[in-house]
């Protein structure tokens, strides 16, 4: 297949779902597909002469840049005669996210007759506790509705990377068909005998990988450990950057014993990293799925998952003491101290959760996207059979007609699908 994976910013590992993208369009193509990618890719970036690239220009949101910047976050805008000409040709045009980019890649590829997918990668609740309106429930279906809006009332097969992810769009009345998939773990990830550095050797190295945001909550972490009588043994690394790094350094002055290190690394320093860890916590309130956390139990590392019902990591779990009440520092403290001082405990856990993590096979996961694709081929070959199926909001297709005009298209008839209701 020609596959056209579109996502904000490429080539960059400065989020997750960049560094998802990255992983998988590098999967694809050694499954034997053309990649294509339409995105920003920055100056400094990884190599991607392996991929065809449309670079689109980085667009800078008014007010609101600054926090963007912090989260680790970037947008884009394209020209739509440039990605009407760099996409002809493709099978599938998939978007990674419900922005401004890809809601103009699709129009241009409804146009153009290309099968559109997409994906829900971005929590409601990636948003809104960010404007310190996570815990609302108003808030979060307000922003289910929004996304609704923009992109998937127009696609009809969406990738979620969970079960979880699925149950909430279905809950705020999405009516798509929803594939359910992992993301997927890289085989690199693996029990490596790492030794710790010399200045760690004395030390019970707890660890979290994650944008430092409000959602993630690794304020329970410093609580936790700011409270416990093991607070002296304990170092704590935080891999990740954002918007909260400033007042987690405060905190790590306030409640720790031993300073926070804070990192932001390549792949190869997270391995050594996770493997001379001792234990992994991930505290999020919201998580589609955290690749994150199975890389670590992948390397044989026992976590502990907050057990909040919009974090599908807490379905990682394998035993009562890996979870803890979401949002409860108290909670956390006990489950970290139980394994602190029960460490044959916690090595008959490591090769179950090795094992469990061969679930997340990115191959596999993949190969499960492909079939993805290939089913939305068949179904939008089945749709062209009706050409009365017209989208029935007024405002998209005026939207699309001017679409058209824009990239030559004369008169078009837009019968591509009807909304999803």
């Amino acid at each position: 297949m020609v596959i056209t994976l579109v996502v904000d910013m490429f080539g960059s590992t400065n989020n997750g779902t960049t560094v998802t993208c990255m992983r998988t369009a590098r999967v694809l193509q050694e499954h034997g597909n053309e990649v294509r990618i339409i995105a920003h890719v920055p100056e400094k970036h990884d190599d991607v002469s392996m991929f065809k690239i449309l670079n689109c220009k980085m667009f800078k949101f008014p007010i609101f840049q600054p926090l963007i910047a912090k989260n680790g976050m970037t947008f884009a805008t394209g020209d739509d005669n440039k990605i009407a000409e760099f996409i002809k040709g493709s099978d599938i045009v998939h978007l990674f996210t419900p922005f401004g980019l890809e809601i103009r890649v699709r129009r241009v590829a409804n146009i153009l007759n290309i099968p559109v997918t997409s994906a829900f990668h971005v929590q409601p609740e990636n948003v809104t506790y960010n404007i310190k309106l996570g815990k609302f429930k108003w808030a979060n279906s307000l922003v289910f509705k929004i996304f609704n809006s923009m992109m998937f009332k127009y696609t009809k097969h969406v990738h979620t990377p969970s079960q979880m992810m699925k149950d909430q769009m279905e809950i705020h009345h999405y009516r798509n068909i929803i594939h359910p998939i992992s993301n997927g773990v890289s085989p690199k990830f693996v029990p490596i005998p790492t030794p710790k550095p010399a200045d760690l050797k004395d030390k019970y190295v707890i660890l979290m990988v994650g944008r430092l945001s409000r959602e993630k909550r690794q304020d329970l972490i410093f609580k936790a450990i700011g409270n416990s009588k093991y607070n002296s043994q304990i170092q704590l690394i935080l891999c990740g950057q954002g918007p909260m790094k400033k007042k987690y350094e405060k905190y790590s002055k306030k409640y720790l014993v031993n300073p926070c290190r804070f990192e932001f690394v390549e792949q190869s320093e997270l391995l050594k990293i996770i493997n001379y860890t001792d234990l992994y916590i991930h505290a999020s309130d919201a998580e589609s799925e955290a690749i994150a956390c199975i890389e670590s139990f992948a390397c044989g590392k026992v976590p502990i998952i907050s057990d909040s019902p919009v974090s599908a990591t807490n379905h990682f779990s394998l035993d009562e003491h890996c979870l803890f009440k979401a949002g409860d520092y108290h909670s956390l403290q006990s489950h970290m101290e139980f394994f602190i001082e029960n460490p044959e405990y916690k090595d008959k856990l490591a090769p179950k959760y090795v094992e469990h993590a061969k679930n997340f096979n990115i191959d596999n996961c993949v190969s499960k996207l492909e079939k993805m694709f290939k089913d939305a081929i068949k179904d939008d070959k089945e749709d062209h059979l009706n050409k009365e199926v017209f989208y029935t909001n007024m405002k998209e297709r005026r939207k699309l007609r001017k679409t058209a005009r824009r990239i030559g298209v004369k008169d078009p008839i837009i019968y591509k699908k009807a909304e999803i209701k």
